[in-house]
């Protein structure tokens, strides 16, 4: 199995690098790409589903950027301790009517010695938007990265 740096214990610099890894991968919206971070059994919790292993990530994630189109994500550290991260994040998506929303939420992440997640518990809010208000258009440009995306 190959290590996915940076790997725990995590230090802030090394959460941070981990957190923004992860917001870059999600930008992909490739399903199999952002697969790869998370152990053959991970276990998730996003909203009121439960989702194991890859396979079942996959799966969801597929389903998940059929509905969200133009999906673009913000992550931000909150916490960190030993092989666990907590964040913050925000992304916007509109639907096939072009309708958009910006979801609010916090994700529980835990991992194991290689890197890899072993567990996501997400909690998320959305709020209808009108295409005017968006805030995030695409990924973050790297000369953003470790900065804190504000709330509002």
């Amino acid at each position: 199995m190959a290590d996915r740096p940076p790997l725990p214990p995590f230090t802030r610099e090394t959460a941070v690098q981990k957190v923004q890894a992860a917001e870059d991968a999600w930008n992909t919206r490739d399903p199999h790409k952002v697969a790869l971070a998370y152990s053959e059994d991970s276990v998730w919790r996003n909203r009121d589903t439960f989702v194991t292993g890859r396979e079942e990530i996959v799966a969801f994630l597929t389903r998940k950027w059929q509905r969200e189109l133009d999906y673009a994500l913000r992550k931000d550290l909150w916490a960190f301790d030993g092989n666990r991260i907590a964040v913050r994040f925000q992304y916007e998506c509109r639907d096939a009517d072009g309708r958009w929303s910006r979801s609010y939420g916090n994700e529980l992440w835990e991992f194991d010695e290689h890197g890899l997640m072993t567990r996501r518990e997400a909690s998320i809010n959305d709020l209808p938007i009108e295409e005017g208000e968006r805030r995030i258009n695409g990924p973050r440009p790297e000369a953003e990265h470790g900065r804190s995306f504000p709330l509002q």
